[in-house]
């Protein structure tokens, strides 16, 4: 069973404030920095997402890609 509870971050913290002391430390054993970094690995940013969703070359485009550059680079020597 699961439950999804959708509340911003100023009422998170609002409630982790009002936690008793130990509470409050083994939350934070538990959220330790290697956690956090792991968690953020896996995110994607928005930046990322937009590159990932983006277009891709086939095999032709690639190739025509290749020959306008090989144009490009004689012009820019002569």
């Amino acid at each position: 069973m699961e439950i999804t509870i959708d509340i911003g971050y100023e009422q998170l913290l609002a409630a982790i404030k009002k936690l008793p002391a130990a509470k409050i430390k083994q939350l934070k054993s538990v959220l330790n920095e290697e956690f956090i970094e792991q968690k953020a690995s896996n995110d994607l940013s928005d930046f990322q997402e937009f590159l990932l969703k983006g277009p891709i070359m086939n095999e032709e485009q690639y190739k025509q890609h290749q020959a306008n550059r090989k144009n490009f680079n004689s012009w820019r020597t002569k």
